[in-house]
């Protein structure tokens, strides 16, 4: 359960039943029945943009967001925040640009909170420390459980369980027909 490391022995003991048994899943579907309606792009933009505005106005502006099918969340982090210096005449320029993996365009709508909610907080904080925590659970107060409720859909699926909220991939796919 690697997802699960950095947590204690006692929250894995708990875990570890319903993983042997394949009831991750099962667990995960009870406390988060829908996944989210985000499915573009531009609505994900629209989305981390709000929070943004409601949290942190005086920060710097966000160039892009998006979902991006080259983040691996097996391998990699659940998104990313990037900023692209640009020298545009004497002054350099700063674009923040905001990635999150393509796995997670169907997923319930806290998680998916979560995940903005973490890469919007790089744009004040760099570090993963107590203040970055801190503005973290700010804008979303539920922050570490999502956290964690998403590391046991990641270890679900890492035990070779199957993608869950079929409404929201099916929603995708109806959107491209």
């Amino acid at each position: 359960m690697k997802y699960l490391a950095h947590y204690p022995e006692s929250i894995q003991a708990q875990v570890r039943p319903f993983a042997d048994a394949g009831r991750l899943g099962d667990l995960l579907l009870r406390r988060h029945p829908d996944g989210h309606g985000i499915r573009t792009d531009g609505a994900l933009y629209e989305y981390a943009q709000s929070l943004k505005n409601e949290f942190m106005r005086q920060a710097q502006p966000i160039a892009k967001v998006q979902f991006d099918g080259k983040l691996h969340a097996v391998r990699h982090a659940l998104g990313t925040h990037t900023t692209v210096s640009r020298v545009q005449g004497h002054k350099l320029k700063a674009r923040h640009e905001i990635r999150i993996a393509s796995l997670f365009r169907d997923v319930p709508l806290p998680w998916l909170r979560m995940i903005v909610v973490h890469e919007l907080a790089h744009l004040r904080v760099r570090e993963h420390d107590k203040a970055f925590y801190a503005l973290c659970t700010h804008m979303e107060p539920a922050y570490h459980q999502f956290e964690f409720d998403l590391r046991l859909y990641l270890t679900h699926l890492d035990l070779g369980g199957q993608a869950l909220w079929p409404n929201a991939a099916a929603g995708a796919q109806a959107g491209k027909d």
